[in-house]
């Protein structure tokens, strides 16, 4: 199952990286794109979703890392204004292929 890491860059200029055990993250973010952080929350809610159910189907547990993902998120959101918004600044694989 091919891992990747996504940025984020929050309100006040600093970014993270995320982890996500599936590139489905892709489907539900877009690099570069500004996402109010009520839509933000709920995209990536949605994408660790279904990356851990992909981690259970495959290996028979859910993803802790991508539960931890997506509680990251909501702490970090949690010091910012809901209609501040967010920018997805990037996304990399972890098996080495370059993504924007």
């Amino acid at each position: 199952m091919p891992e990747m890491e996504f940025r984020l860059r929050w309100p006040d200029g600093s970014e993270s990286s995320f982890y996500s055990p599936s590139l489905v993250v892709e489907d539900h973010l877009t690099v570069g794109e500004d996402y109010t952080l009520p839509d933000l929350v709920a995209r990536a809610r949605l994408a660790m979703t279904i990356a851990s159910d992909r981690v259970q189907a495959k290996y028979g547990f859910p993803c802790s890392r991508a539960q931890g993902t997506l509680a990251a998120i909501e702490r970090q959101a949690k010091a910012f204004d809901p209609q501040t918004t967010i920018t997805v600044t990037g996304f990399r694989r972890l098996d080495g292929v370059q993504q924007s």
